[in-house]
């Protein structure tokens, strides 16, 4: 059914709650569901609510539902409901056999309309939206009663008929449940079941031209299926009673329970769909799967893995108290999964020429390295050693700062896995830019980072041989936002974008081997970062490297 789990589970609330209601006999096995309505891409909180479900039922032998809640047809789309099963099997959760649609259940929830309006405990209304909004009442005042409450059962049964049979236009009416309109909860106040909607429906096409709201299909849908613990976010939880209402009055085969935790606030994110959808829609990133999204298709081509998003939706925990959660302990979660796993390289990002004068001009010499420093079982690769060399540019400076320890004129560094060398001098081009350096090596210095006089170096720096680099283009990706939390106040949160969320570096080098990788495929470039290659615009030997993540993190005194 699902990923096994590698640690024991931390403890929550709903874990105490699932054990003791076994353990009493309340229940003879768990039963839980995810249940996306398909209006948009999942995000990283969707992730937390997929570990959570799954993981509950997997915990304890039981077994979780993937439900699409597709009432909406105007929202829907058969992009969303297949991206949606994509992320939920990437994230390694697998609901077998048990894939439904709440579409599915629609003559069921037509068929318990009308025994509702058959018992006196719905009716249909012709107010307008404006009208019933305006009859609703505030938190301090009570709703009043619609003119249209009194209808007779035969005359709300007839009208009701007439709506599903699409003799009325969309909007014209709406069946209400007859509950409370003095409630303190505003939910009870005779809420909307259905509406007239005259479109085509992704999953059932064109046989319905009235459609369920949320509130009256979730709770139904657990009951037929069999749900024993419905779970969702705390927004909710002044609609439970409601859930239970609808329980109460109808002849459902189950009675699920609905419990509710705290969603996930993380920084430096929006995870509205509505906001997603906006980014998405006025091209201010390049869609839903844009590796600065917090989509779990924006995550997964950006090169996070399943195992770091399952470890932090674990570390993170369940509560009942809303908090924030730092998106640097997303980025720790990835990082330390990266650094177990990922294949070391060279790459420069930012290449510059150095010629080494005192090398002989047709020697090619050969290191070997680790392709993991701690992993001796995933073998070794050589790197040849050239007259040319290329080096970062990061790496050198004209006028070195103080603390400075890479190469500047007159300094020395120690070449990774090869040399020491010493600068010896530059050239610049028509505008002053330096396009060259010149240096000496010392032959004797292979042994760390000594000379063959025995003098420790303090810098070391990354290179590649220039006649055998290979050129691929670089992604640097950084968080989407700015500021922690671009929603506050009520502000556009579009102010707060990064103007450095992506840097498109086009001629960096890498070893050659790496014109070989996969999409999906990540590395450690040593000194750099953690790269992926992109899963959509790579091609046969010629892959676009996406930047994961930093090798630390570099936001720190930001927070």
């Amino acid at each position: 059914m699902s990923t096994e789990a590698t640690n024991t589970p931390t403890a929550n609330f709903l874990r105490t709650i699932v054990s003791d209601d076994l353990a009493s006999g309340k229940h003879q096995t768990v039963v839980t569901r995810f249940p996306p309505e398909p209006n948009g891409y999942l995000h990283i909180g969707h992730a937390k609510s997929i570990c959570l479900n799954f993981g509950l039922a997997r915990d304890f032998g039981g077994r979780c539902h993937l439900r699409f809640d597709d009432t909406n047809p105007v929202k829907e789309d058969r992009e969303y409901i297949d991206s949606i099963k994509e992320s939920v099997r990437w994230l390694g959760f697998d609901w077998g056999e048990h894939l439904y649609h709440a579409s599915e259940y629609f003559e069921q929830l037509y068929q318990w309309a009308e025994y509702l309006i058959q018992q006196g405990k719905a009716y249909v209304d012709d107010l307008t939206p404006e009208q019933m909004k305006e009859y609703r009442g505030t938190l301090t005042e009570p709703g009043k009663e619609s003119p249209f409450r009194s209808r007779t059962v035969e005359e709300n049964l007839d009208q009701f008929r007439r709506m599903r049979a699409g003799e009325f236009a969309d909007g014209s009416k709406v069946l209400r449940a007859k509950i409370d309109m003095a409630s303190p909860n505003m939910n009870l106040r005779d809420p909307v079941l259905y509406r007239i909607l005259h479109t085509s429906h992704p999953h059932v096409g064109d046989a319905w031209c009235i459609y369920p709201m949320y509130d009256f299909t979730h709770g139904q849908s657990d009951a037929i299926e069999g749900i024993t613990h419905s779970i969702c976010t705390l927004e909710f939880e002044s609609h439970r009673p409601l859930y239970e209402w609808f329980l109460d009055n109808l002849p459902v085969p189950a009675r699920p329970r609905q419990y509710e935790f705290a969603r996930l606030n993380l920084s430096y994110t929006v995870m509205s769909k509505r906001k997603l959808q906006e980014l998405v829609q006025t091209g201010l990133v390049n869609g839903w799967d844009d590796p600065r999204m917090p989509t779990i298709m924006g995550l997964k081509r950006r090169g996070f893995t399943p195992a770091a998003i399952r470890n932090f939706c674990d570390k993170i925990g369940v509560g009942r108290s809303d908090a924030w959660i730092g998106y640097e302990l997303l980025e720790e979660c990835v990082r330390n999964d990266l650094n177990e796993n990922a294949l070391r390289a060279m790459a420069v990002l930012h290449p510059i020429k150095l010629i080494i004068d005192n090398y002989p001009e047709d020697q090619v010499d050969q290191f070997e390295v680790a392709n993991h420093p701690s992993k001796p079982e995933l073998g070794v690769r050589k790197l040849p050693f050239s007259k040319e060399i290329i080096i970062d540019a990061d790496d050198f400076m004209e006028n070195p700062s103080k603390g400075f320890h890479r190469l500047t004129v007159g300094g020395e560094v120690k070449l990774k896995y090869a040399y020491v060398v010493k600068c010896t001098g530059m050239v610049k081009d028509e505008q002053g830019r330096i396009v060259e350096l010149h240096a000496d090596y010392d032959p004797g210095s292979t042994n760390g980072p000594v000379t063959s006089d025995g003098r420790k170096i303090k810098g070391v720096i990354h290179w590649l041989s220039a006649p055998h680099a290979a050129s691929v283009e670089a992604r640097l990706f950084d968080r989407l936002f700015s500021d922690a939390n671009p929603d506050r106040g009520g502000a556009d949160y579009k102010q707060f974008l990064n103007p450095d969320s992506l840097q498109t570096l086009p001629q960096c080098q890498v070893e050659p081997s790496l014109l070989q990788a996969a999409p999906g495929q990540s590395f450690q470039f040593e000194r750099l970062g953690y790269f992926c290659a992109d899963q959509k615009d790579s091609q046969p030997g010629k892959p676009v490297f996406n930047r994961v993540v930093t090798l630390r993190d570099t936001w720190g005194g930001k927070n």
